[in-house]
């Protein structure tokens, strides 16, 4: 076998930004809200029908939803979802705290 010259390139943490992908931080604010909805359901040990009957979702829109198909939900609409779930949401708006300027981010007072 040939050796093979291969570049390793640092991500930036935002896999969405390092695709290319417009509106990166919402992308991953997203993902990142969605992965918590994934925790819970998965903590509370919920059937996919379960989840949907409490979101007032379908069971085929969960299953899209926890599989990563969430280009279609709002911010908001995931707030809503995970306040179905029981959970309180704080938005706080900031001074940015690097120099790299302002950015979308979530934090977890608590585990799922």
């Amino acid at each position: 076998m040939e050796p093979t010259d291969t570049t390793v390139e640092r991500g930036s943490g935002n896999v969405f930004a390092d695709l290319g992908f417009p509106d990166a931080d919402a992308h991953l604010v997203k993902a990142d809200l969605v992965s918590r909805i994934d925790d819970i359901v998965r903590g509370r040990g919920l059937t996919q029908t379960e989840a949907a009957r409490l979101l007032g979702l379908s069971q085929p829109d969960v299953s899209r939803l926890l599989r990563g198909d969430f280009r279609e939900y709002s911010l908001e609409r995931l707030f809503r979802l995970l306040n179905a779930l029981g959970r309180d949401i704080d938005i706080v708006i900031r001074q940015p705290r690097s120099a790299e300027g302002a950015r979308l981010r979530i934090a977890a007072a608590e585990p799922a």
